[in-house]
């Protein structure tokens, strides 16, 4: 049985790092293993230029361990008042990567999404001709449509027409959780990529609840059947260039998870290289672990691999703690339900 395995150092092509205190509990948990890391921009007031993205970095680059290593990559929160101009000066010089597509009321902090798509149109082609890679979060909002349907729904009725009406537009189907979506991106054509948690490998609906509700398996989009995981599962682990890992690590203090409401979001930057480790081992597919985590990524985005690696050791169990604690709360570490023998160093 493999003991060690040294990959290129892993980027995380999607992730929340929240702002004020949070942000300054939560950074180093994803500067400890990964080198780079595409932000998400749903604060509240929401990133909207390359001003709030400059700002958001350096606030973002001092909440690191002095000598961490880790480059955040900055994105902007896509409304329907965006500047072309903005977004395509900001790409230029280097400050942002991507731009963000949330449908209004799809997630946390999406109140100020899109909620007529033809009114993104110019910003949209716009980033087409820069090549700027559209994020998306695949799901649509009408409340007549079934929570477990919307990534399904949404593909149809707003991604294809999209991309159809805007040729050259690259796009990141972020955290997709179905074998549609799977599908849907391996048929895609070039351009379409997509990024896969590290939670949805692991749970499916009945982990949130059958037996009781567990909020801190709750996130948006929801985990889907059980049939829909395994298709996640055979995606990641294929090596196939399309797929690559975004771990949509997202902290929410514990009194908001633990509520009559909860926040969506699970916490997974201290043990996702742990997690995935097991994942690949488990499908005989350790030999592929590097290019979900390390290569796939990087290449879509037009960027070189790290240079620097990480070692993972298996071992006895890794004790990880049950929760962190913030100057904004405790934050609770999502729980795979299985001993983790795979240590990141």
């Amino acid at each position: 049985m493999t003991r060690t395995l040294t990959i290129r150092r892993p980027d995380d092509w999607h992730l929340h790092l929240r702002d004020g205190a949070m942000l300054d509990g939560v950074a180093p948990e994803s500067a400890r293993h990964f080198a780079r890391a595409i932000v998400m921009p749903n604060l509240v007031p929401p990133v909207l230029t390359g001003r709030d993205a400059a700002a958001y970095r350096d606030r973002i680059l001092a909440a690191l361990p002095e000598g961490a290593g880790f480059t955040p990559l900055m994105t902007l929160y896509l409304t329907e008042t965006t500047d072309p101009a903005d977004v395509t000066a900001a790409h230029a010089a280097g400050l942002i990567h991507a731009v963000k597509l949330y449908p209004a009321g799809a997630t946390t902090n999406s109140a100020s999404g899109v909620r007529d798509f033809d009114r993104v149109r110019p910003v949209l082609e716009a980033m087409a001709e820069a090549g700027i890679p559209l994020c998306v979060h695949g799901e649509v909002t009408e409340p007549d449509v079934d929570i477990f349907d919307r990534e399904a729904v949404f593909i149809d009725r707003v991604l294809d027409p999209l991309r159809r009406a805007t040729p050259g537009l690259r796009v990141v189907m972020e955290h997709i959780t179905t074998a549609q979506g799977v599908n849907y991106v391996k048929a895609g054509g070039n351009g379409l990529g997509a990024t896969i948690t590290v939670h949805h490998l692991v749970i499916n609906r009945n982990h949130i609840l059958a037996g009781g509700i567990r909020p801190h398996y709750y996130c948006l989009p929801v985990a889907k059947r059980e049939e829909h995981r395994l298709a996640l599962r055979a995606a990641a682990t294929s090596g196939e260039a399309r797929f690559f890992l975004g771990t949509d690590s997202a902290p929410h203090a514990d009194p908001l998870k633990e509520s009559a409401c909860g926040c969506a979001g699970c916490f997974t930057a201290p043990n996702a290289m742990s997690i995935l480790a097991h994942v690949f081992e488990e499908e005989a597919a350790l030999d592929r672990l590097e290019a979900f985590t390390s290569l796939n990524g990087p290449a879509f985005y037009g960027l070189p691999p790290n240079a620097a690696t990480l070692t993972l050791t298996r071992g006895d169990p890794v004790a990880y703690p049950y929760r962190i604690e913030t100057g904004a709360g405790p934050v609770t570490l999502f729980d795979p339900g299985f001993p983790l023998h795979w240590r990141a160093a």
